[in-house]
């Protein structure tokens, strides 16, 4: 069996086909989205190969944590923040390939598969991460998006953000570089992943991981797909590619909302058109026979929900954790449906199941290869999700609890080697034993220091019922208590199942 994972950024489930059956967005997620529908026909054409789950969620976010989610199988928010592998994380490319840096001879001699990575996620090469391509047996970057520092030209160039802003990388690496709709980072992505696979699709047991960033911003897609959903195209007063990650009536009107909502939407349609390019090449290739491929998103984000754009900013409400997830297998019956809940985590052992090789004890992830094959089998109760240090967040499908911190978010320990430097954390030094005797260490974490300071969001604990509100715009923990206590005890025993620290439990108020 050979394995394609493809993971694209900032997906929103209610922007892909299989989700919204082409019903408008505002009859899909609610009011504050626009009246257009999103036409994605290469998604669809996923779903009628494979199963599509419709109960899915991130884990940990946002970008880099929910990456170290698929690398290593387990869930990284409960331990730290943005940051690299380390050593003791078995990360999934090198059990699929083994030690980096061999001849491809010796990986296949010494009974491992060759593995690939086509990305244009600049994060992973970035201060704060910057080693998640290392495992692979070779990597394909595609430079030049968002802040990557890569064309320096001292050049005149079209800027539609701030002149400090980061984004002003990207805008003169795309002067530079693109010159029509081929040179669009999503259409090189998928291009050079099919390329790839043109080359390399002999080899037996393959993994091929295409890792593309866009629908993130910066939004700036081509100026005819903006017009699909806004006819002014870019012809408007002013525009920014960035969303502001705040309530969007601090920064602009209603008719600008909807310019951004236009530009997000345009950005999917860009991807899912390139999608096609790699689905092509498979049917080219009769791939389908021996092939499986995930689709799936580290996490959506707020587009005019709860009022708000972008991400972060509160609790990991539906649009930002409730994310598309589509596996097209060989032996799943297609076209099908399932309404288990199932995890980014979960990828990790479900690729080295299909490639034959072990997987290392303490993951988090379930195999999916069973209810793949069964859509009655049961897998988890509850999925799990949060950014470190903030509120987490439990559900079983139906209800959703967003348990907050305590007043002071304290204790809080952040364990690994490396420093949090992308999104900064107040860090104390290494403890080599706990403070607090009823604390104790699990020994897969390589050390701790104590967060000193840790701005929990101004926002209480959250229940919402969403099979009768959908996008969780109403809580309901003051006029449901029963459930909401139900929920801390399944959100303490699970924390307790997945061996989190022990001080997450005080810090939640679940002790």
């Amino acid at each position: 069996m050979n394995c394609i994972v493809i993971l694209c950024d900032t997906l929103r489930r209610d922007h892909c086909g299989p989700y919204h059956h082409g019903l408008p967005l505002s009859q899909v997620t609610g009011p504050e989205q626009a009246e257009w529908t999103v036409p994605t026909p290469n998604m669809d054409r996923l779903a009628a190969r494979g199963v599509v789950f419709d109960h899915a969620w991130c884990g940990s976010t946002p970008c880099m944590p929910a990456r170290r989610d698929i690398y290593t199988g387990r869930y990284e928010f409960l331990e730290r923040g943005w940051g690299p592998l380390e050593d003791e994380d078995l990360d999934l490319p090198r059990q699929v390939s083994g030690p980096p840096n061999q001849s491809l001879a010796k990986v296949q001699a010494e009974g491992f598969s060759i593995s690939y990575l086509v990305t244009d996620h600049f994060h992973l090469w970035e201060q704060g991460s910057g080693n998640y391509h290392m495992g692979y047996s070779g990597f394909e970057f595609i430079r030049g998006h968002e802040a990557d520092a890569w064309k320096t030209n001292p050049v005149t160039f079209p800027n539609p953000d701030p002149p400090f802003h980061k984004t002003e990388r990207h805008f003169r690496n795309v002067h530079l570089t693109h010159h029509d709709e081929k040179d669009t980072f999503s259409a090189q992505v998928f291009t050079k992943a099919a390329d790839w696979l043109e080359h390399n699709h002999t080899y037996e047991g393959f993994y091929l991981h295409v890792d593309c960033f866009d629908p993130h911003e910066p939004w700036d897609a081509p100026e005819k797909l903006v017009k699909r959903f806004d006819p002014r195209g870019y012809n408007i007063p002013h525009w920014r590619s960035m969303a502001p990650y705040d309530h969007w009536r601090n920064h602009m009107s209603f008719d600008e909302l909807r310019h951004y909502q236009a530009r997000y939407a345009a950005h999917v349609m860009l991807v899912d058109k390139w999608l096609g390019k790699l689905l092509d090449k498979m049917d080219e290739l009769n791939l389908w026979r021996n092939t499986m491929v995930i689709f799936t998103s580290d996490h959506g984000t707020y587009n005019g929900d709860h009022g708000r754009l972008g991400k972060l900013q509160t609790h990991e409400h539906d649009a930002v954790g409730h994310i598309p997830f589509i596996v097209a297998h060989p032996d799943a019956k297609a076209g099908t449906r399932r309404s288990q809940l199932v995890q980014l985590v979960d990828i990790y052992p479900t690729v080295l199941s299909a490639l034959n090789k072990p997987c290392p004890p303490g993951r988090h992830g379930i195999d999916l290869h069973p209810v793949l094959l069964d859509p009655n089998t049961s897998i988890r109760s509850y999925a799990i999700a949060g950014q470190f240090g903030k509120s987490v967040t439990l559900t079983d499908g139906r209800w959703i609890l967003h348990q907050s911190p305590c007043q002071d978010n304290q204790p809080l320990y952040w364990y690994g080697h490396h420093m949090a430097r992308f999104l900064p954390y107040e860090l104390g030094p290494y403890e080599s034993e706990p403070s607090d005797e009823s604390l104790t260490v699990h020994s897969y974490r390589p050390g701790r220091r104590q967060v000193h300071h840790c701005v929990s969001w101004e926002t209480e604990t959250w229940l919402s019922d969403k099979e009768n509100d959908p996008n969780e715009l109403i809580n309901l923990s003051r006029s449901h208590p029963d459930k909401v206590a139900e929920l801390q005890l399944r959100l303490k025993n699970t924390l307790k199942e997945l061996g989190a620290p022990e001080e997450q439990l005080l810090r939640l108020g679940l002790r």
